[in-house]
């Protein structure tokens, strides 16, 4: 514990386990347990980094280290998200660690004793340390507490002190990676011609007349594309294209979903509570002991009320009220108390009329017809029937019911005329708010009524039948599923299974689509499985529980790292180069001469002529068809008046002609573009960096062979 040493010599203080806990940087995971071997093989390597081998013993130190870490932040033990989340970091400090090592040594950068107090609680406090003492009420770093806590670092427990060790040994990686980042980023520079270039480019402004002829003019269906195109393109644009290794699997899913049965065991035995909830002396513990959801004390209005309890309005003390399926959930009511609130609560419907036009007769038409309306209904026309056909707003579809709502909630004009109303009924008068004009009935008189109300809820939840039925028709899947012409079979004779796909997974993906947790299936898929066996296109895997479902996978495809093939590209590479096609029908078909107007007119109604104005030369956006970089450039290489070819732009063939350019005006002083620029460079170094790094270092990642 040099560090502390140092520490005591200067001000005999000590580090304690709440800084330590937040100061393990990029850092996390799990052990691996008795899993280590990988079912009997003998690689215990992680992967390599820098030519440097990790072993899975070292990253299971570093990974229980964070596991701790975890818990003693957040007061609790990291769940398998989070658990993938920390590995994934540990991983990154690892690269970080292993990689930029030698890119420190060769500039000789190091670390005093001196830094390293002055880290703990000195000038320059490490953030980690700033964030633990931060006082959460203020905000504000509690230089005070930390130094509490500095004293009393002999009387924490062994593994308190053990895990400073470790600490104490990522601090100078800390420092050393803040001095090597700023190096770099201190490194930047902007020359007076960027600044120039950069400040033309954004002030330099212009309108531009344009024809456009998208290519969604012409049908997908009328333009074939070929396998030998679609390979042409792919090795013309084969820097675009570079990929990681992937798995593609299509899966099928049971799922374990609560039958009738289980919903009649929950009713009969709310049923059973309802008889001892009637009699039950102190409700708050009845619900305690009873329900999956706390006992709330609160006095409610009805705009506060479950539906099925204002169904029964006016409510009575004492009553029980229920069981009701709301949800998938049983629920039981007992109302403890009546009182008065302070506020109103009411229920309304409306019809809202908005104006076509915010000017004075655009309200007037609007007003007369909502009085139109309003005069209909009084004469015996349904409310809600018109509510539905000439409503404006989101209540329409429900007759314009509003529901229940107490005061505050809405407009104060809406409000006022609502909670003046002493029965239920029909306004007598149009109601203009912001919004517009309102008929208004109200279908519940305002009421200050309150109620407190004992709620006891159960889950309407699978039993240990219903799971095992579920777990045994998966594994009926399993056994009729040999190989993927068998699989993809089981959802064509069994209309009630969707078979569903995920295209190219990565190595360390913790979830496929939206099935969450999925960890195993993808090393499945990477062929890490229980039998020891790579997995090869067309295995089916075993029964996999995922959640509340259980899953079997077939693997379909294979992709290496390296540039991507045609076949786990197609559909991409097919929207590109149908486009190009599209454009040389366009552009054949395209007159050669006239103006752009009669251009567009002999082509036909699908060529679109318009202006863009406000067009900016740096920004690559034409106002009206979308971003087209290379037309927008070619306009302000013209002249006005001057003409462009036709372009193959991004969204379809555009021809340009600029009308005026409005150059940028003289900057006098470019000090201010230049820093600028500079702080834009300086936030993007420290992921570049680590990329570049990354790169560098032939990171291989082998993972999968144990997560």
């Amino acid at each position: 514990m040099a560090l502390i040493n140092t520490i005591r010599e200067k001000s005999g203080v000590a580090v304690g386990l709440v800084a330590i806990g937040m100061l393990l940087f990029i850092v996390g995971g799990d052990l691996i347990g008795g899993n280590n071997r990988l079912f009997g093989r003998n690689d215990q390597t992680v992967g390599e980094v820098a030519g440097q081998k990790v072993e899975l013993n070292d990253y299971n130190n570093a990974l229980e280290q964070a596991k701790q870490s975890f818990a003693a932040q957040q007061q609790r033990q990291p769940d398998e998200q989070a658990l993938g989340y920390l590995r994934d970091q540990a991983w990154n400090q690892t690269i970080y660690r292993l990689a930029f090592q030698p890119e420190w040594a060769k500039l000789g950068l190091t670390v005093s004793d001196d830094e390293l107090v002055d880290m703990v609680q000195g000038d320059n406090i490490s953030p980690g340390i700033k964030q633990a003492f931060t006082d959460k009420a203020t905000g504000q770093f509690d230089k005070a507490k930390l130094i509490e806590y500095l004293k009393n670092l002999d009387k924490l427990p062994p593994e308190a002190q053990a895990a400073w060790r470790n600490f104490e040994n990522n601090l100078p990686a800390e420092r050393l990676a803040n001095k090597y980042n700023a190096l770099l980023k201190n490194s930047v520079y902007v020359t007076t011609a960027e600044a120039k270039r950069f400040d033309t480019f954004q002030n330099t402004k212009g309108t531009v007349k344009y024809l456009f002829v998208p290519y969604a003019s012409i049908s997908d269906s009328a333009v074939k594309v070929t396998d030998a195109q679609l390979q042409a393109y792919l090795d013309k644009n084969q820097g675009r294209y570079k990929v990681e290794d992937g798995r593609s699997v299509e899966y099928i899913t049971v799922p374990v979903v609560a039958s009738k049965e289980d919903s009649a065991a929950v009713k009969t035995s709310m049923g059973e509570l309802a008889t001892q909830f009637a009699s039950a002396p102190v409700d708050s513990l009845f619900v305690s002991a009873n329900s999956e959801q706390p006992y709330n004390k609160a006095l409610r209005s009805p705009a506060d009320l479950p539906e099925e309890l204002r169904k029964q309005l006016p409510l009575a003390a004492g009553k029980i009220y229920g069981p009701y399926a709301e949800n998938g959930t049983y629920s039981l009511y007992k109302v403890t108390s009546v009182g008065t609130g302070a506020q109103s609560a009411a229920r309304a419907s409306h019809i809202l009329i908005k104006a076509d036009a915010a000017t004075p007769n655009g309200k007037a038409v609007a007003k007369a017809k909502a009085q139109d309306l309003l005069n209909k209904i009084k004469a015996g026309a349904d409310f809600a029937a018109l509510a539905r056909q000439f409503g404006t707003d989101g209540t329409k579809e429900q007759g314009g019911d509003l529901g229940w709502f107490g005061q505050g909630r809405m407009v104060p004009e809406f409000e006022k005329a609502i909670f003046a109303a002493t029965a239920p009924g029909l306004l007598p008068n149009v109601v203009e708010t912001s919004f517009g004009y309102h008929v208004i009935k109200v279908t519940a008189a305002p009421t200050k009524q309150t109620y407190q109300v004992a709620e006891v809820k159960k889950t309407i939840a699978p039993s240990d039948g219903t799971r095992e039925a579920a777990y045994a028709k998966a594994q009926q899947l399993k056994g009729d599923a040999t190989n993927l012409a068998s699989f993809r079979q089981l959802a064509t004779k069994d209309k009630t299974l969707v078979k569903q796909e995920a295209k190219n997974l990565d190595r360390a993906a913790r979830s496929v689509n939206n099935l969450q947790n999925a960890r195993e299936l993808v090393r499945w898929a990477f062929g890490f499985n229980q039998s020891g066996d790579e997995t090869k296109v067309g295995d089916v895997s075993e029964v996999y529980e995922l959640g509340d479902q259980y899953v079997i996978a077939a693997l379909t495809d294979q992709r290496a790292k390296g540039t991507a093939s045609v076949a786990t590209m197609k559909p991409e590479l097919s929207a590109l180069v149908r486009n190009e096609e599209k454009a040389k029908q366009i552009m054949a078909k395209l007159p050669k001469a006239g103006t752009l107007e009669e251009m567009a007119a002999k082509y036909g109604p699908t060529a679109q002529v318009g202006t863009a104005q406000g067009v900016v030369l740096g920004q690559g956006n034409l106002p009206n068809v979308g971003f087209e970089p290379l037309a927008v450039g070619k306009a302000f290489a013209l002249k006005p008046g001057q003409k462009s070819a036709a372009l193959q732009g991004e969204q379809g063939v555009i021809l340009v002609e600029p009308v005026s350019t409005t150059p940028a005006p003289a900057t006098a002083d470019l000090k201010a573009v230049r820093q600028q620029l500079a702080q834009q460079r300086a936030q993007q170094q420290d992921g570049k960096i680590y990329e570049a790094i990354k790169a560098h270092a032939n990171v291989k990642d082998n993972r999968t062979k144990f997560f």
